[in-house]
């Protein structure tokens, strides 16, 4: 029997350990800043599938390590959900992690502890049948990549020195093979006008009438100013808050602030998006800045970083998606899907950054992240916890 069949029967005998790993992330509430406890568990998992090496860094991301090979892997899924929204919109208990016809429910089944639980599977079979002679892999389990996608990678790699030669992002692909995502930044633009009493608005410079034309400017970059690309598609704007003050209800307003939503395709940068921005408020008295991300984790750590998201995209011909196509191939005698994904991942760092070869392959639909009565296939855990445990072979 060839190794991709072992796998794919180990892989099924190992179905209902598998969705009951999951069961249990999901029932343990894990927003961004609040992983202590998840972590615990997936380590707790990770010991028991027999992993080599187990532990959780100082910022607090879970590594399990199986090998010491030269060549090095990474099999990366986060740990941290966003909050469980309005209850009246879910038909179950958001964190019940209900296994029930054919599904495991509940918040982080897709988005995406379910990628997590289908690695720890992975792991054992690894370990098993003896996988992967001549390689390290490395399954994280990072946290807050909610609240700040890539800072997690950006601590293993500077500070665990931790720089896989390949990695594998478990966000929900649908069982496609994604390579890459559009980059986003977060910006703010802050006008500055002038206060006078209410009754003589034409003594003050009005700040959220500066703010509304330059709002109302962006809106049109939107429709027909950005780049667009025939892979990752189109560069986006958005506002997504207003912040005004003024000294009082019968005054000018003084200062006026907009956040914009920036999403980055190929060929914008940073700096173009800024100066996108400052041309618009040029002449307004105004300043644009990218903004820092700067939060303790649950360990106490601070470690923060821009908040600039980089683009990236693999080409299909690269060594790490055709590596992943053969592997697909080999267990599912179908070809896969090529894809992207619509959100943002860990892989704007991996990638972004250090030009880590990297390709996303992980159960679950891309629609139910942060949406009510998520839930993801079990047959969708078997497929995840095939294709890494031969891929971990295939390198």
């Amino acid at each position: 029997m060839d190794i991709s069949k072992k796998i794919l029967e180990l892989s099924e005998k190992y179905r209902d350990y598998t969705a009951e790993n999951l069961s249990k992330l999901v029932k343990i509430y894990s927003l961004s800043m609040q992983e202590r406890d998840v972590a615990e568990e997936l380590m707790r998992q990770m010991n028991e599938a027999g992993f080599d090496e187990v532990w959780a860094d100082p910022l607090g991301n879970v590594i399990g390590r199986i090998g010491n090979g030269k060549k090095i892997l990474a099999i990366d899924g986060h740990i941290d959900t966003v909050d469980l929204g309005n209850r009246e919109d879910w038909d179950l208990e958001p964190l019940s992690g209900l296994i029930k016809d054919g599904y495991v429910h509940g918040r982080g089944t897709v988005d995406q502890k379910g990628g997590v639980a289908a690695f720890v599977t992975a792991g054992r079979i690894v370990k098993e049948l003896g996988l992967g002679d001549d390689i390290t892999l490395y399954c994280t389990g990072t946290i807050m990549e909610e609240d700040c996608d890539g800072l997690c990678w950006k601590y293993m790699v500077e500070e665990n020195k931790i720089k896989p030669d390949y990695v594998i992002i478990t966000e929900p692909t649908n069982t496609n093979i994604y390579r890459g995502h559009r980059g986003r930044m977060e910006i703010h633009a802050h006008f500055y006008g002038l206060s006078s009493h209410g009754s003589a608005p034409e003594r003050g410079k009005n700040a959220i009438y500066m703010a509304s034309r330059a709002a109302l400017e962006i809106e049109k970059l939107n429709e027909d100013g950005l780049k667009d690309d025939e892979f990752l598609g189109k560069g986006s704007i958005t506002l997504s808050e207003f912040v005004s003050n003024s000294p009082s209800l019968c005054a000018v307003s003084d200062y006026a602030r907009i956040h914009c939503d920036r999403r980055l395709t190929i060929g914008e940068t940073k700096e173009s998006s800024v100066k996108e921005i400052e041309e618009i408020v040029k002449d307004m008295k105004a300043t644009v800045e990218v903004l820092h991300y700067d939060v303790e984790s649950y360990t106490g750590l601070n470690y923060g970083m821009e908040k600039y998201y980089p683009t990236w995209a693999i080409p299909e011909s690269d060594e790490i998606v055709q590596t992943g196509a053969k592997v697909y191939e080999a267990l599912f005698d179908s070809k896969p899907k090529i894809d992207k994904w619509t959100f943002s991942t860990n892989g704007v760092t991996i990638n972004g950054y250090y030009d880590i070869p990297t390709i996303g392959f992980g159960p679950g639909n891309e629609v139910m992240a942060h949406a009510p009565n998520e839930k993801t296939p079990i047959d969708h855990l078997v497929m995840a916890a095939a294709f890494y445990a031969l891929y971990a072979d295939s390198i």
